[in-house]
């Protein structure tokens, strides 16, 4: 096989890692049974938005219906949260038309537009690329599958190195400038009033997507912890998809022990909270980060409030 073949085979593999799909060579043997394919439950804890998005977007879901410390409550059907748009079919694209969405926010970098594939909309909907890095995080995947050596992968992700790549990622999501200017762009957009509903996405649907959600719901005075409890909710919608997506991986002879990928499907405590303590480092407090991080004005807080409490 080519240089180039093998990095596409690789870069597939990655996507279906990410996207919570299979492989084709993988996805005869570790594709759910008929009638199997539908969404996970919403997690237990409840007050979030059902999923709306179809299978193809994974776990597509709203921040709508939580409690926040005013007595209020988060609007419903103004928000959306998904995985990558590439793979719906036509009725998944039908079904995504009858949310009506106004704009699509994009967080995923080019590379992974590049092999996952442009988002598959209504007519009339573009994208917005609105990239936000992952420290080379795609590239290293598609380099550690796309091996196929269980020693290089070892070496890559084994011994708490792909939780520390994980950590890191998550600081950078305060540090970086570049970073906080795309959530801040995406907060400002979503309190504009004459701004109708939004959806925005990374590749997996789970950090990017999920600090995006995260900092929405607390800047609405949602408690931390229903936040927090929002966040790791993807663990629940993901589970058994990324487990499918592991034993293909296995059973497909790329990984000899794909459970080295577990640290990057899941969302963890101490992912949050590595972003949390950064932020307080550098700006003393969540409002410091809102006001002087993302550099939002209380006209724009006041805005967001607004629109989406009752």
């Amino acid at each position: 096989m080519s240089r180039v073949r093998i990095r596409r085979a690789a870069a597939a593999a990655v996507a279906a890692l990410a996207l919570a799909t299979l492989p084709s060579a993988a996805h005869a043997a570790a594709a759910p049974a008929a009638g199997a394919g539908a969404r996970p439950p919403p997690p237990p804890q409840g007050g979030t938005d059902r999923p709306v998005v179809p299978p193809g977007a994974g776990h597509g879901r709203g921040p709508g219906g939580h409690r926040t410390w005013t007595g209020g409550q988060v609007r419903q059907g103004l928000v959306y949260r998904s995985d990558a748009l590439s793979k719906l079919t036509d009725t998944d694209v039908t079904t995504v038309s009858g949310l009506g969405l106004t704009k699509v926010i994009d967080f995923r970098i080019p590379m992974e537009v590049q092999y996952d594939g442009a988002d598959r909309l209504p007519a009339g909907l573009s994208p917005t690329a609105r990239p936000v890095s992952d420290l080379g995080l795609y590239g290293t995947l598609v380099g550690a599958i796309g091996s196929g050596d269980p020693v290089k992968q070892e070496q890559m992700l084994g011994g708490g190195r792909a939780e520390a790549y994980m950590r890191d990622i998550y600081r950078t999501f305060v540090t970086s400038p570049e970073n906080r200017a795309q959530f801040a762009a995406t907060l400002r957009e979503i309190a504009d009033g004459r701004q109708g509903p939004v959806l925005y996405h990374c590749t997996s649907g789970k950090d990017r997507t999920g600090w995006m959600s995260y900092v929405l719901l607390r800047a609405l005075a949602v408690p931390e912890d229903t936040a927090e409890r929002d966040y790791l909710a993807s663990n629940t919608f993901r589970a058994a998809y990324d487990a499918k997506v592991r034993a293909g991986l296995k059973q497909s002879g790329r990984m000899q022990n794909p459970d080295l990928l577990i640290p990057l499907q899941e969302v963890r405590q101490d992912y949050l909270d590595s972003a949390t303590a950064q932020l307080e480092a550098d700006y003393g407090s969540f409002y410091g980060y809102l006001t002087q991080g993302l550099g939002l004005d209380l006209r724009t807080l006041a805005k967001l409030q607004t629109k989406l409490v009752r």
